[in-house]
């Protein structure tokens, strides 16, 4: 068993949302203030278990992992009602079995079926106070976890720098986070879009390992490529489509786009600093939290006579209308996505040569820049909006023994509009290309 138990002291300059954690500061105006915060928050509360079962051939080993937090829904029960804002409700993190066999000294090879960090951009995450999604969603650290049957083999090539290779390849559900107009089928079945391309989503990561820095407990250097596919589907039922376009579409009508992406994401441990990096680039990258956000649009151009109808699951707006005299349905685009982060991590005990055994021996510090943008011609087709978020942020921990850790993290958080003139978002009332917030976070971490 294994846990993190985190108490948070917030206070944000501009948090327009309402969250106590950060967002691109998307709000279409914030009151004649920022919207200033402050949040106690314990709701970051981490439980799971690690699992082992011995099999009888000596060359295979399964194990399995199961990992909740309490960062879900805030419940309406009756007697949660009043109190709601302190009844979070627990939401699963991680559930998977691996199956692993080992060939020969140099070479194994392994199965995995649940719940996972996706293949895709999920590699490399920064050392960050704000864990709820590593310093903000879409600022830079892009990630997600997504149910998955991943394969893989690593090979050990050996050397003076123990070099290795793992290539690895998933099926994974195709995840858009497209959702429902309906709570009602939120709360049912959460999304659809994805299933209902009737394909599965595709991932693959190929991992570089070494020994960059051969002093003792030092972790081995990674370089990390990954890429992902999938495809959406929004139907419209024959009830929904628009009474002039009924007679060309007497069955309804679907219109589907892709995700794609790649990345590129590197580790560099050192006894003096850690630099954690990673670039991605793609398009309708919503699900993995990039892209500010944002899946696809419809794209209208040479069309008359427009008419609107919802898709079935009310998470899209689809656009019929006359091409040429003929009734077509919109294409929809996704929205094209890039973005990445660097992280230096720096061990002030071991730099400062603090004893190893003394109260001094915990001390480390990180600085972060991450930088998160869609492409503004296609962010404009949402209005008056971010296009892109970036975040400055640094941070100082003081671990005081090996369970209880004390740390502090300072955070600046910009986002700019689509467009530096005509219809902008109202920042103190006032219409603003770029948005801020200034973000502390004072924390105590238990963990065991």
């Amino acid at each position: 068993l294994y846990g993190i138990f985190k108490t948070s002291f917030i206070h944000d300059s501009s948090s327009p949302q309402g969250n106590d954690f950060p967002l691109p500061l998307l709000a279409a105006d914030t009151g004649p203030n920022d919207s200033p915060e402050f949040h106690v928050r314990a709701r970051g509360l981490r439980l799971g278990a690690n699992f082992e079962w011995v099999d009888p051939a000596p060359k295979t080993t399964i194990t399995g992992k199961i990992e909740f937090d309490f960062e879900g829904d805030l419940t309406r029960a009756n007697n949660r009602n009043i109190s709601s804002i302190r009844s979070s409700q627990p939401s699963l993190r991680l559930a998977w079995v691996r199956i692993d066999r080992r060939f020969n000294d140099d070479t194994s090879a392994f199965a995995l079926f649940g719940q996972d960090w996706a293949p895709f951009v999920s590699s490399t995450m920064p050392n960050m106070i704000e864990n709820t999604n590593f310093g903000g969603l879409g600022y830079g650290a892009a990630y997600t976890r997504v149910p998955q049957a991943r394969f893989g083999f690593n090979h050990k090539f050996g050397g003076s720098r123990d070099f290795r290779f793992g290539p690895e390849f998933a099926i994974v559900f195709p995840g858009f986070g497209d959702l429902p107009a309906d709570v009602a089928n939120q709360l049912g079945f959460g999304e659809r879009q994805g299933a209902d391309s009737q394909q599965p989503g595709l991932q693959g990561r190929a991992v570089f390992q070494w020994q960059l820095d051969k002093a003792a407990n030092v972790s081995p250097a990674q370089f990390i490529v990954s890429f992902e596919h999938a495809k959406r589907t929004a139907i419209v039922t024959a009830a929904n489509a628009p009474a002039a376009f009924k007679a060309a579409f007497p069955s309804g009508a679907e219109v589907s786009s892709d995700s794609n992406g790649y990345s590129a994401e590197i580790q560099l441990p050192t006894r003096f600093v850690t630099i954690v990096s990673k670039y991605y680039n793609g398009s309708d990258l919503r699900f993995f939290f990039a892209g500010q956000l944002l899946s696809n649009f419809n794209d209208t151009f040479g069309l008359t006579s427009t008419a609107t109808a919802a898709s079935i699951d009310g998470a899209s707006t689809v656009v019929f209308g006359l091409r040429n005299g003929l009734a077509v349905v919109a294409p929809q685009r996704p929205v094209r996505a890039q973005g990445g982060f660097i992280q230096f991590g720096f061990p002030l005990s071991r730099i400062f040569d603090a004893d190893p055994k003394g109260r001094n021996a915990g001390w480390t510090a990180f600085l972060y820049y991450g930088d998160d943008q869609a492409t503004a011609r296609d962010a404009r087709r949402f209005g008056a909006r971010g296009a892109r978020s970036d975040l400055f942020s640094g941070n100082i921990q003081y671990k005081w023994n090996q369970w209880v850790t004390f740390a502090y993290e300072q955070g600046y958080y910009r986002t700019r509009a689509n467009n530096r003139a005509g219809l902008l978002p109202l920042f103190r009332g006032v219409p603003s290309f770029t948005t801020h917030n200034i973000r502390s976070e004072f924390a105590a971490i238990f963990t065991f």
